[in-house]
């Protein structure tokens, strides 16, 4: 009988082998593609039964050409590379990460935000280049003093909920919006909110916390930027395309907003042209939230028990896809419509 084959697609900066090692012990074949290229993973994983992906996209095209697949797994949290309802309509199973590197992602966004409001970037450039604090005192936006700031969470999953808890003692208020989240478990200290518009509105610090979905693509828009208090900031760990960026731009560029931090970007690596590479007002990260010393072997470890489990077991540890269940599918934020920016901002929120 012949060994069931496995692929990685893209690795990027992480190293496959301790998860090659793992299949391979279990008597799979492994390859690693090592690319996002359709063509060549088309021919890499022609036979294989597993596909392991990192950003490359999974669509119907490539899905055609891999008739022996079974299951993918995401190396992440988001499966937005994943077509999930054609893997559904094909019978695939398709797992994700959901808590490889909660801790990491959500001290990568307290650190952004606190980076932001206390302008250490700015600090640093007027040291190199010279100055001093008199430089710095003389900059248009002072740093803020967190205990009087509210922080806003779109989202409330794992990673959002561990921010909260590390955010707490720091700023004055933190609230949230997720219209998913179980009111019932809505964790206490943390303000709710009903309309997305009303949050930015109430919000110093705003910051991204939900999947990439046709409802959520382009959420940050001109209008929801214009609710947010003047002076505020823009934290973004999640996905770039929940941004527009040219209304991002508009509103770092006439000081409504005072900084934002990316760690994600529409295009990824951006170009070098982009001006988002190069706005005073934006701290950048190349999206490394996930990265540490222990979430880069569970990246690729975690995948690979999730094809072990689906091999032993018949189902993967933690599917998002399950093809037995007609009722099963990820879960998809439902966004409401954002308010005229220039009308009052109403109360919003819940107690």
């Amino acid at each position: 009988m012949s060994q069931p084959v496995a692929v990685f697609t893209d690795t990027d900066d992480l190293d496959p082998a301790p998860g090659v090692r793992l299949l391979e012990e279990a008597g799979f074949e492994v390859r690693v593609a090592d690319t996002r290229d359709p063509d060549v993973i088309a021919e890499v994983a022609a036979d294989a039964v597993a596909l392991i992906v990192g950003y490359a996209r999974i669509d119907a095209a490539l899905l055609d050409r891999l008739p022996a697949l079974r299951i993918l797994a995401t190396m992440s949290a988001g499966h937005d590379m994943v077509d999930t309802a054609e893997a559904r309509h094909r019978g695939l199973w398709v797992a994700n990460l959901p808590d490889a590197a909660t801790e990491d992602v959500a001290v990568h966004a307290l650190a952004s935000a606190l980076s932001l409001v206390r302008r250490l970037p700015q600090a640093d450039a007027v040291v190199r280049s010279g100055g001093w604090n008199a430089d710095f005192a003389r900059q248009p936006h002072l740093p803020r003093r967190s205990s009087e700031l509210t922080l806003g969470l779109v989202g409330l999953g794992r990673i959002a909920r561990s921010f909260a808890a590390l955010a707490a003692p720091v700023f004055g208020r933190v609230a949230a919006y997720d219209p998913h989240a179980d009111t019932a478990h809505w964790p206490s200290g943390i303000a709710r909110y009903d309309d997305l518009g009303a949050l930015a509105a109430a919000s110093d610090v705003l910051s991204l916390h939900v999947p990439l979905t046709p409802a959520t693509r382009g959420l940050v828009d001109g209008a929801l930027l214009g609710r947010l208090r003047p002076g505020g900031f823009l934290v973004n760990v999640a996905r770039g395309e929940l941004i527009d960026p040219a209304a991002l731009l508009t509103a770092l560029d006439t000081g409504r907003l005072a900084g934002a931090a990316l760690d994600v970007f529409p295009v990824e690596p951006p170009p070098a042209d982009d001006p988002l590479r190069t706005h005073p007002r934006i701290q950048l990260s190349p999206h490394s939230a996930f990265l540490s010393d222990t979430s880069r072997r569970a990246y690729v470890c975690g995948p690979a028990e999730n094809v072990l489990a689906w091999h032993r077991t018949g189902r993967p540890l933690t599917p998002v896809v399950d093809p037995t269940d007609a009722v099963f599918a990820p879960a998809a934020i439902a966004v409401a419509p954002v308010a005229d920016p220039t009308a009052p901002a109403p109360e919003g929120a819940a107690a």
